[in-house]
């Protein structure tokens, strides 16, 4: 691909997420969502937050990322739930993968 046509596809792709970026605030309050689609919006969000922890939480080089990464992220999850404050849940998450890996359990 010629440097041309790459400068061309970066400034038609700089365009096109300013412009899908614009018509958030431009259809606020025009357009109105039926509520199913509302929930299913929701629901399709929450799917792919979930996707991405455990794709981040169990994989590493395309493999498993070993026993420690999961317990750790599993550990923060029990505490971000039991609404521990947030640098007592990124720490918690952290001991909990270090000490297991301390241990030998990384894989």
């Amino acid at each position: 691909m010629s440097t041309t046509a790459t400068l061309i596809l970066i400034l038609a792709l700089a365009l096109g997420t300013y412009a899908l970026r614009l018509v958030g605030p431009v259809l606020h309050g025009r357009v109105e969502l039926p509520a199913r689609v509302q929930e299913l919006l929701s629901a399709g969000a929450v799917v792919l937050l979930v996707a991405l922890l455990a794709t981040g939480a169990l994989t590493e080089g395309g493999g498993f990322a070993g026993w420690a990464r999961p317990a750790g992220v599993l550990a923060g999850g029990v505490l971000a739930w039991r609404k521990a404050p947030f640098a007592v849940v990124v720490l918690g998450a952290a001991a909990t993968a270090g000490a297991l890996r301390a241990l030998g359990a990384a894989q």
